[in-house]
Order: structure tokens, then sequence, then C-alpha cells
């Protein structure tokens, strides 16, 4: 497989996954073409063209023409300057190294991760928050975001790939809306009672039996595993974490329950506020099987993966 031709099926099975839905995804798509072809040229000089077919601005090939082929990835939750130097040192020993593959975003994609926020705000429409007060809430938050990661030097993996000359990509949103939708599905299907029913669905995946071997699998951070546990809500996918204040709208929505990856002190206050139940299925255990499932998708057998920085391959299919 191509670099390119792994990229964009990862791309098209983030697509595909979308907690959104994918009709709402491709008129996304069309407001951006439409938004370029409207554009002076002086302007579409710095304008992205990738985000013509990838809606997801934190997932890019970093380094690499995107026709290198790929035998060998090393594939890690975070790749920085260590990572990329742990790649050329393998590939010295003599282990094919033709590709990192990174989940949490570098470079440019890690400039432009506030913008994959706005999906919070249609994933909130569709748990029955009015789309005003989602949108109200995430722009206000998303500029936050964009404020915070404005004085970041994002760079500093990418040129070390780039010496190196070691083809470097990052697939954030779309590894995270496949954890995201198979979560959902499976707490829509089994509609567990109690919370700690809720546990123990978690507990029978692979990634959250691992992480607890070690200290960080699935807990309950508000809540006790006797109080029921109603309709679900998986908020695992569109960047980071969004507003403190929507907590108040998904109760009056009817969600009881909210299955997160991390939660921040803030917003733990603000969700306890406002009765929720949330466990913590966990950050990483749950980035890897995001990260897991799309790879299952989109890599043949052909392809080896070295594992690195807080991942650990599981196959789902």
């Amino acid at each position: 497989m191509t670099l390119r031709e792994i990229y964009e099926k990862a791309v098209l099975t983030g697509i595909e996954n979308d907690p959104r839905g994918k009709e709402v995804v491709l008129k996304d798509l069309e407001a951006t073409k439409k938004r370029y072809e409207e554009m002076k040229e002086e302007e579409k000089e710095f304008f992205d063209k990738e985000s013509l077919t990838n809606p997801y601005s934190d997932t890019r090939i970093l380094h690499g023409t995107g026709q290198e082929e790929i035998r060998g990835i090393l594939a890690g939750i975070d790749i920085e300057v260590g990572e990329v130097i742990l790649a050329d040192h393998l590939r010295s020993k003599g282990r094919r190294v033709d590709l990192i593959l990174a989940h949490h975003p570098e470079g440019m994609a890690f400039a432009n991760l506030y913008d994959v926020m706005r999906i919070q705000a249609d994933i909130l429409g569709r748990f029955g928050v009015p789309i005003n007060i989602a949108e109200d809430l995430m722009d206000k938050r998303i500029s936050e975001v964009e404020r915070r990661l404005m004085p970041v030097n994002h760079n500093r993996a990418v040129d070390a790939a780039r010496l190196l000359d070691i083809p470097f990509v990052c697939f954030h949103t779309p590894a995270d809306n496949m954890v995201a939708t198979y979560l959902q599905k499976l707490f829509d299907e089994k509609k567990p009672y109690r919370i700690s029913d809720v546990i123990d669905l978690l507990m029978e995946i692979p990634e959250y039996r691992d992480a607890k071997k070690i200290g960080a699998g699935p807990k309950i951070l508000i809540g006790s595993e006797k109080r029921k546990a109603g309709k679900i809500f998986v908020d695992m996918t569109g960047g980071t974490e969004g507003s403190k204040d929507i907590f108040q709208s998904l109760t009056s929505s009817g969600v009881n329950t909210i299955v997160a990856m991390h939660l921040s002190e803030e917003h733990r206050k603000e969700a306890e506020k406002n009765h929720l139940n949330v466990v913590i299925a966990g950050h990483i255990a749950s980035d890897n099987l995001g990260l897991n499932l799309l790879l299952d998708s989109i890599l043949d057998d052909a392809v080896d993966v070295l594992e690195c920085s807080g991942f650990k391959r599981f196959r789902h299919s």
C-alpha cells in the first residue's frame, strides 16, 4: 500500500463512521468547496487544499510525497521527537519502518485541531440539545482552544521526521470517530441497566482490560455502580473537551450518563452540578481502541505494525 492510499482510506473510513452521519459531513465538504471557489486568487495560496476532500483538519500527511510504499509502520498515540529518533534507530538495526503513524496530531494538524471541534455541536444536536445552544457554546470553547494553541511549537516532531526523511502521518478524528461510534452502538444495543453494567461492557473489550492491568482502566467519576445508567452519551470525538456549560442542556435533553475518555476538574464540577453520571473509559485505552478499529479497516495483511508510545495492537476483525 502507498502512504496516500492509507491516508485516503483512513479519511473515508472516518467519514463512514462519523457520529454526525455521512450526509452532514458531505454537506460540510460542499460548503468548503464553495468557499474555496469564491476566494480571491491571493487567498487561495494559503488555503489547505486537503480540506476539500478531508473534513478533519487534525488528520494529515505531515511528511512524505504520498507515493511511498508502506510495508512497516511504527505506530504510537503520541509521536514526538523521541519517537522519530526511535524510528531512525530501529531502521539502523534492520527493522523496516516506512512510516511513522501518530494518533494525536502534530504540525499543522495540531495547529488546526480547534477546527474539528465544530463536530461536537452536530453530535449534541443528535442527542436533543438545540443546535443554536450547541453551536453558541461550542463557538466560545473553540476560540479558547485556538488561543491556547497559538503559542505552541507545533512542528518539532515534523521537522525531525523531515531531517531524517521518514514519512509521517497522523490520524486523530477518524480514529476517535471509530471508538465513539463503536461504543455508542454497543450501549444502544445492549442497553446497560446500571452503571456497573456499563463498566462490565467496557471490560469485555481488550483495550480496556489491558489498561486495567496498569491502573488506567475504566472508572466511575461521578455516580456509583448501583445508579441506573439511563440514556448514555458517548463523548469521544471532536478534537478535545467541549464547553463546560453544555451539561445543563444534556440533562434537559434526557441524557443520564456520559461515557468519556477524560474530563477536566472544571468540567467534572459542572457535570456533577447537573446530576449526570460520568464514566471515564480511559484516554489512552480509548485512543487504542479507536486506532485499532481504524487500522483493521484500512491496512492489509502485508503491512507490519510496530507498537510504541502507549499504543498496543489488538485486532477486532
